[in-house]
Formats: C-alpha cells, sequence, structure tokens
C-alpha cells in the first residue's frame, strides 16, 4: 500500500485514531482526522504539536466522502450513517490494526475472546518481557499499534482484539492466535445473530499458514461446533481444566501442565491469579511462551508473580471487616459470572448500566448461592429487578457510585464483601468502565 500523497481520512480520535494519523503521516499520506464526539486535551495537543488538519463534534462529509482509504475507529458502528455513505461509494475501511500491520515486520501474539483477553494479554507481554523479548503491548491495550509501529522498533508484539477491531481486518495475520472463549457479547452490534459474533471472534485465525500457532480453549463448546466447520490451517495448541491435552495445556484441581517443547509442571497453588478463569487465561499465556521456547523457570517465575489489571476483580479496601472488590471492567454477563464464581463470602452485588441484550439467568444459581442484596447501578434497572426480585431478599437502586458505596457499606456485615461487578456498560451514568471503578473507588476511600 503506498502512501505518496493519498488522502487518508481517520474517524475518531482517541488512542488507535491518533495513532493512525502519526503512522500515516510518517509514510507519506495526506491525512484527515475527524471526530464526532469531544476530542480529549492530551490527543488533541499531539494532533496541533504534528500540524495534523482535524475537526472535532461533526464529520466534514465532502472531505471524508473524498478520500482514498478510511481507518475506523472500532467504537462506531456499520449503522452509523456515514459508514453506510462510505460503503455505498465503495471506499474501502480498516482498523488502525490493518493499517499499522501494512508497515510492520514484527511478529504477532494476537488474543481475543469474550472474557480474559486483558489478563492473557497483560500475562503474555510480562512473561515475554521478563525473557528479555524486544516487545510491545497494543491494541485494546497498551499505546496503539500504529503509533509503536511508527516510533518503535519491536521484534513482537502482544496484541489485545475486540471483534470490533477483526471486523475491519482483512489481510493481517497473527503469528500466535490466543482465542480465550465465546460467550454472547455486544450482539447489539451483531444484529443480534450469535454466528455473526462467533464469525468476528474467528477472524483471528484468518490469513494463517501450517507455520503459525492457534491457542484455544478447549472446553468452550461454541468454540468445539465452529472447530468442526472450518478449516485450521495453523498448529492447534489448546488448553483445558477437564481433560489432559498431548500438544497444549491443561490443569487440575492440583496442578498445571504444558506440553510444548518439554513439560512444564507448577502447582496450581503458585499461580498469582486465582480462580478457574485465571487458570485458563495462565495455561494460554504459558502455551504461547513455550511456543517461543521461553525457558520454564522464566515462565513459571511470571506466573508467580504476575499482578492483575485494574478494574479487574480489583482489591480496594476493607472497612470495618467489610471487603470493596471494583471489577468495574465485567461489561458483560459471563466477567460477571466468573467475578460471583470466585467470592467466598457472602455478597451485596452491585450491578447495572447500559444493558446490551444480557440473559441474567445464567446468573441465578450463582446468585442464590452467593450474593445476599443487590444494588442496581444505572438509570434503567428494570430487567435487573425483573430478574432478581424473589431470589435475593433486598434490591435497591442508586444514581451514583457514592450512594452505590453507601448502600453497600449498609448492607453487608464485617466479614462479607461488596463487589461491584456490573455486567453492563457504563454510558449512562460515567464516561467509561475506569471512570466507573474510579469513582467507586473514591467512593470507597471517602467511607
Amino acid at each position: 500500500m503506498v502512501g505518496t500523497n493519498k488522502h487518508i481520512a481517520i474517524l475518531g480520535a482517541g488512542e488507535s485514531g491518533v495513532g493512525a494519523a502519526i503512522l500515516a503521516k510518517k509514510m507519506g499520506w495526506n491525512v484527515f482526522v475527524s471526530d464526532f464526539g469531544k476530542i480529549k486535551e492530551d490527543f488533541k495537543n499531539q494532533l496541533n504539536e504534528k500540524g495534523f488538519e482535524w475537526e472535532e463534534e461533526k464529520h466534514s462529509e465532502e472531505i471524508i466522502l473524498t478520500a482514498d482509504l478510511i481507518i475506523k475507529s472500532p467504537g462506531i458502528p456499520e449503522k452509523a450513517p456515514l459508514i453506510k455513505k462510505l460503503r455505498e461509494k465503495g471506499v474501502q475501511i480498516i482498523s488502525e490494526i490493518e493499517f499499522a500491520g501494512y508497515y510492520s515486520k514484527a511478529k504477532t501474539i494476537c488474543i481475543t475472546g469474550s472474557n480474559g483477553k486483558t489478563t492473557t494479554s497483560m500475562m503474555t507481554f510480562h512473561i515475554l518481557k521478563k525473557a528479555g523479548i524486544n516487545v510491545g503491548l497494543a491494541g485494546n491495550v497498551g499505546t496503539s499499534y500504529a503509533k509503536q509501529v511508527a516510533e518503535n522498533d519491536f521484534d513482537w508484539y502482544v496484541i489485545e482484539l475486540s471483534s470490533f477491531q477483526l471486523d475491519d481486518m482483512f489481510k493481517f495475520k497473527a503469528d500466535i492466535a490466543i482465542l480465550t472463549n465465546i460467550t454472547p457479547d455486544h450482539l447489539d452490534r451483531y444484529d443480534y445473530q450469535m454466528q455473526n459474533y462467533v464469525d468476528s471472534k474467528f477472524r483471528i485465525i484468518q490469513n494463517q499458514t501450517n507455520s503459525d500457532y492457534f491457542i484455544f480453549n478447549n472446553d468452550d463448546p461454541i468454540i468445539k461446533v465452529e472447530l468442526a466447520k472450518r478449516k485450521i490451517n495453523a498448529i492447534q495448541a489448546p488448553f483445558s481444566l477437564k481433560e489432559e491435552i498431548k500438544y497444549g495445556g491443561f490443569a487440575n484441581e492440583q496442578q498445571l501442565t504444558i506440553n510444548i517443547n518439554e513439560q512444564l509442571i507448577m502447582s496450581i497453588h503458585d499461580l498469582a491469579l486465582k480462580g478457574k478463569h485465571n487458570t485458563q487465561n495462565s495455561l494460554a499465556s504459558g502455551i504461547a511462551s513455550r511456543i517461543l521456547e521461553i525457558r520454564k523457570d522464566v515462565v513459571r517465575e511470571s506466573l508467580e508473580d504476575f499482578t492483575n489489571v485494574e478494574h479487574r476483580l480489583e482489591f480496594v479496601a476493607k472497612v470495618n471487616g467489610i471487603e470493596f472488590i471494583n471489577d468495574s471492567k465485567a461489561t458483560n454477563v459471563n466477567s460477571t459470572w466468573f467475578a460471583l464464581e470466585s467470592m467466598e463470602h457472602p455478597t451485596v452485588w452491585i450491578v447495572g448500566g447500559v444493558d446490551k441484550g444480557n440473559d441474567y439467568s445464567e446468573l441465578m444459581q450463582l446468585v442464590k448461592d452467593k450474593v445476599k442484596s443487590i444494588i442496581c447501578l444505572g438509570v434503567d434497572n428494570q430487567k435487573l429487578i425483573e430478574a432478581f426480585t424473589g431470589v435475593v431478599e433486598t434490591i435497591v437502586e442508586a444514581r451514583s457510585a457514592m450512594e452505590a458505596v453507601a448502600y453497600g457499606y449498609r448492607l453487608a456485615k464485617k466479614d462479607e464483601t461488596v463487589l461491584l461487578s456490573p455486567a453492563c456498560a457504563s454510558f449512562d451514568l460515567f464516561e467509561n468502565y475506569e471512570d466507573r471503578g474510579n469513582k467507586f473507588k473514591e467512593a470507597v476511600r471517602s467511607l
């Protein structure tokens, strides 16, 4: 893809959009950046410093529709009027990751899944870094892949990919692809068709050859069904908590085993992160590391000393014997299922936000077993209230993190837990899940 004076329009001026602009300019493209919302100060400063033409709170169609190539923020849905017009006109639309891939010679470990992808990405990056590999972290975590391709010279990248990013990727190839699991999520973006979402996730293996690797969750029923339907070119290295795997990894109640290059064994109790889902994340990261022939002692040590991501089952404080846990990153039912499953004490559960077509019946048994009270933190809590009335004794509604935490403190007793695990997006009351998690933590610390 030659960029001599060709026009590129970048829609969305967040981390990925600004990064794409920096790389495009370096490669000789004529760049225009447009954001329908307000651009954050930090990104405005970067755009001004580098002399970009940009706009906010509007899309100038007369400029955008004449572009040769569009890089679209993953947050912009297909049904947005401007995207429809671009499609009608036949303008090529790609993601920032795809664009950066045109100019990158580095190898990649790409990670997707409905849950666990951030933890697995951070963990894999942690192991590679510890092994002394020249590695960058990109995609949904870390800094923009495009910006790093423009400014750094890494040999490897660990890239976390959402389904939205994968949708606009065509020629890109992962050297090692990891698929953690598939459960219903974002169905509002996929015409409420589960198969569309599944197909999107499986784009992680597109263009792979027989010298690449595909690491996947062998216990996931949806993945199993899909594998039977598809021709997989890559070398398969599955992981399981249910059966022994000859080439890949598995774990039981006592130990974790990775059968790649030479067998690696470690006690399950030595893993830094607890809970079955984190054992799966550790297996996926460990398998990728052993494919790269990272020494067994380095892999073991990394899995023992890894610290988890902010807003994911993050211990905030203990106030008068009541434990407060921030799991704001749980924006779907399945993430919340994992959170509730790992609770060891009676729990006051803070839930709610923008419902993405959630089915709360999956949580019913866990709620009966673990939850004593529910605090609904959202604008429209009707669906939650209907789902759990009669299942727990107390259900209350809160319109701010401060109010939710105050209720939690009143409803919980000593040696009990207040868990923020919303199972929903945050856009009704908060900017994003980080904002929701930070306000929760502030409220806890002011008790």
